[in-house]
């Protein structure tokens, strides 16, 4: 089998459809995917319909936005494999959605008072199916420079870092939190890509709550992090997972597939 366990569609902030995704997968022999999309379970039928149709598995998957409050820093915490009726995990992520969208709405007028030219109902439009804006919709409507280009970077920076005129954040739940609604709802509760947001030190704190695996396997990791996850997951016997973190045109450039998972998830 061959996996990608960490894929975001338009249901959230990646540019492509959750059938353009699964028709890359299909051409790179991908036989098991997961759609991750930030705080959403949003059209979890439909993707799974559309799995069957290109012979590809389809986990139910979510990544939860979490926040490690006793250090002060985001953490992301991925569900896998979760009742799909996903009662838990709906009731924690949609007041974040509601968060983030208020947020973006915000972030929008800051811009526009700050002389650019936005139309918020293509935005919205720009954003579906997802019913919520990213900032990744936000700088389409903006610039055509590629994301990983030099004049995307630079542009976003200026706007939503430091003190950009649409900086800042929403408050996140708790990762505690997060890791419970998912085990609520029986699935597994993952700490998504501990290099990248400097998570390791709060894997122990969650192994109580429920915590089931980590993901080893993330473009962003290195050999040093590889390294520390196989520590952490032979230590309290945790499930490694992995996959591409693809986005699209929304993302760094990277193929379904490209990272894989070393653990299959079969659905019960």
């Amino acid at each position: 089998m061959k996996a990608d366990l960490h894929v975001h569609s338009s249901y959230s902030d990646g540019s492509e459809t959750v059938e353009t995704v699964l028709k890359l997968a299909k051409e790179r022999a991908v036989t098991q995917i997961s759609f991750v999309d930030h705080d959403t379970v949003k059209g979890l039928t439909k993707i799974c319909t559309l799995g069957e149709k290109y012979g590809i598995e389809v986990i139910p998957g979510i990544e939860i936005s979490a926040y490690d409050f006793k250090r002060n820093r985001k953490v992301h915490i991925l569900g896998y494999n979760y009742d799909t009726r996903a009662v838990h995990i709906g009731s924690i992520c949609d007041d974040l959605l509601k968060r983030r969208q208020t947020h973006s709405l915000w972030q929008i007028k800051q811009i526009q008072k700050a002389g650019y030219d936005l139309d918020v109902e293509k935005i919205r439009e720009t954003a579906k199916p997802s019913e919520t804006i990213y900032k990744q919709h936000i700088m389409r409507q903006l610039t055509e420079a590629d994301y990983t280009s030099l004049t995307y970077k630079q542009l976003y920076k200026s706007l939503f870092k430091g003190e950009g005129v649409a900086s800042g954040d929403i408050v996140y739940i708790d990762a505690v939190d997060a890791i419970k609604a998912i085990v609520a709802d029986g699935g597994l509760a993952v700490v998504a890509h501990p290099g990248q947001l400097d998570s390791y030190d709060l894997i122990p704190e969650l192994v109580p709550y429920g915590l089931g695996g980590i993901e080893r396997n993330h473009p962003d990791h290195t050999a040093s992090d590889y390294q520390k996850v196989e520590a952490l997951a032979e230590r309290y016997g945790l499930v490694m997972t992995g996959g591409t973190d693809f986005h699209g045109a929304y993302g760094a450039t990277i193929e379904v597939g490209e990272v894989t998972s070393p653990s299959h998830l079969l659905k019960s």
